[in-house]
């Protein structure tokens, strides 16, 4: 059994965390005194007093491990997470350590530099370990060894989508006994997964089957069944998830709150609502809005150049689009168009072979510098370095009704780039494909995914072969 195997492989992975933690302290003082230094001067403290600090250390960092979630199973846990997890607690960790040190027993011999090198080794050993181990423990996974077995309680939307999940990530080791349900017959398969009876039967194969885990995927018209079965399922002392049917209106990651023991489940939860994450995110957008503009000032005067001598009009277009908390702004491209009536630009999209893109705007659509001037665009405010990509007000209403959560995207500046963008999703793509991931960067925004995505957008180009 999973469960019983799990209670061995955690102390094994203190163990060898253990001795990495010792290996990366002795590999510090070695490589300050011995590899930077050709040995300790005098003054020094011998390397038995500092062996001795490993009495505290060790003991302390594996707490630390442990109220840090290091050890919690990792099987559908995505690696920056896990390593990310690593850095916390070593982070915590080396604070204590210098606290300790420096500031309760003011041991000031202790060389400031073999703390810096500790901390750097025994992340990185520690994450190539893990990372290695990941590996091979999928590998293993994937091949039908060392699965979960679990049990599904209820057919829904909800259960299909988990399926779907654990059936395409056989890495994550879970295989699907079967589903209780009370609506659908007996014998009925999804991928591979049978119902083998009705939720009455829970009572029956819990105590015949070694079962490791129990997901309740019931559909919203059986939540009256909710209580007894989760009552049940903690009685027989395995391992229960809950996996709620209405996963389409709740976010990835939850935001609750706790009004005096009620638990309060907020719809939406967007970063990008914080003061501190607003001021950070704008910061950004002025220091990069700026330095684009001075680095790409030469290819924009080039562009202007050729708008206005190979097509009458104007060189910048002015479009409205709607943004931030559904206000509409004018937004700024190269004309790439013969200039029209405004009542005929409104009418539609842009389509394959377009008879009134020009010739110098088609090499700037399928470049994305039509796009450059949007930069003036953040640096007012309209616009964000990185958001989802504005639409026009008129496609705008016709979305919102056409689409599911739609509008979710205007509770943050539209971006020049976005997620669904250097994903693929650019030009005439599927608008529902897009929200999704619009979606999931609104509720899942950081500075570091912001950076990620730039990067992205340089890494993977800027020929939009959707561009027309």
């Amino acid at each position: 059994m999973i469960k019983d195997n799990q209670k061995v492989f955690n102390r094994l992975m203190v163990i060898i965390d253990a001795a990495i933690t010792v290996a990366s302290f002795m590999l510090a003082y070695f490589f300050k005194f011995y590899v930077l230094s050709s040995g300790p001067g005098p003054g020094v403290l011998p390397a038995i007093e500092y062996f001795r600090l490993l009495i505290f250390i060790v003991p302390v960092y594996m707490l630390i491990y442990y109220s840090c979630d290091v050890y919690a199973p990792k099987r559908t846990v995505r690696r920056r997470f896990e390593i990310a997890g690593i850095v916390k607690a070593n982070t915590i960790g080396i604070m204590a350590l210098i606290i300790l040190l420096y500031m309760i027993i003011r041991e000031i011999n202790v060389s400031r530099s073999v703390m810096a090198f500790f901390y750097v080794f025994d992340i990185f050993i520690t994450s190539c370990f893990r990372l290695a181990l990941r590996k091979g423990l999928r590998t293993i996974r994937s091949k039908g060894y060392n699965l979960k077995h679990l049990l599904l309680v209820g057919y829904s939307r909800a259960a299909e989508e988990y399926i779907d999940r654990l059936t395409d990530n056989p890495q994550w080791g879970y295989a699907a006994v079967g589903i209780l349900d009370n609506n659908i017959p007996a014998g009925t398969v999804y991928r591979g997964v049978k119902v083998l009876g009705s939720l009455g039967n829970l009572e029956i194969i819990l105590p015949e089957n070694k079962l490791d885990e129990i997901a309740i995927t019931l559909s919203l018209k059986d939540y009256d069944y909710l209580e007894t079965i989760v009552g049940i399922c903690e009685k027989s002392g395995v391992h229960t998830k809950f996996i709620p049917d209405y996963n389409s209106l709740i976010p990835s990651k939850p935001y609750t709150e706790d009004l005096m023991g009620l638990p309060v489940i907020n719809i939406r939860y967007v970063p990008l609502t914080n003061t501190g994450n607003k001021f950070l995110k704008r910061t950004m957008d002025i220091l990069g809005s700026v330095f684009g503009i001075i680095v790409t000032s030469p290819v924009m005067l080039l562009a202007a150049v050729l708008v206005k001598m190979t097509s009458p009009g104007p060189v910048i277009f002015k479009q409205e689009r709607v943004g931030l908390h559904n206000r509409p702004f004018y937004m700024y491209k190269f004309r790439s168009m013969e200039q029209q009536k405004p009542k005929d630009e409104k009418k539609a999209w842009t389509v394959r072979n377009d008879p009134r893109v020009t010739k110098v705007g088609r090499l700037l659509r399928r470049t994305s510098l039509d796009e450059l001037p949007q930069l003036f665009n953040i640096l007012k405010g309209d616009m964000s370095l990185v958001g989802p990509r504005p639409e026009r007000p008129l496609f705008v209403e016709k979305f919102r009704e056409e689409i599911p959560r739609y509008m979710v995207k205007h509770q943050v500046r539209p971006g020049l780039t976005g997620w669904a963008q250097v994903n693929g999703l650019r030009g005439d793509t599927s608008i529902r494909k897009r929200i999704d991931y619009d979606i999931y960067y609104i509720e899942n925004w950081t500075p570091g995914f912001d950076i990620k995505i730039i990067l992205m957008t340089f890494l993977t180009g800027f020929v939009n072969k959707n561009a027309y």
